[in-house]
């Protein structure tokens, strides 16, 4: 039988995670990557995405990253992130809010006021939120 980690996902706000797994899979800024028990060390850059784990009881879990860092060791996997919310606290109706006022303010091509990146990345942002969200519970 295998052996648990530790996942530890963290901002700078709070502690969202702090359970032990089966596996970690995280999307790692050159790739998705997964962690299981004894695992070799390593620390990435994150990219916007999603966290997901088997718990102990082997539940799938979702956690949604905007980006941070992740060092995985043989015992444990932290994640040091810009910010994170569990599958379950998303709000998705705040989520499909922001992506409607991000796809009008990107529909705007000739106003020089808008922020073309930063309304790119807050619609990215709002999609994988949404999608984890929906993702289909076990």
């Amino acid at each position: 039988m295998a052996e648990n980690i530790r996942l530890e996902v963290v901002t700078p706000e709070k502690s969202v995670v702090s359970e032990d797994a089966k596996i970690v899979m995280a999307p790692g800024e050159l790739g998705e990557f997964g962690v299981l028990s004894g695992h070799t060390p390593f620390m990435t850059s994150l990219k916007l995405g999603s966290v997901r784990f088997e718990d102990s009881s082997g539940a799938e879990r979702f956690v949604f990253v905007s980006g941070g860092f992740a060092e995985a060791l043989p015992d444990r996997v932290t994640i040091l992130a810009d910010s994170a919310e569990r599958r379950k606290d998303i709000d998705i109706e705040r989520a499909k809010a922001a992506m409607q006022r991000a796809e009008e303010r990107l529909a705007k091509e000739d106003d020089g006021d808008i922020d073309f990146m930063r309304a790119q990345a807050a619609l990215i942002r709002a999609i994988q939120r949404i999608r984890i969200a929906e993702t289909r519970r076990i």
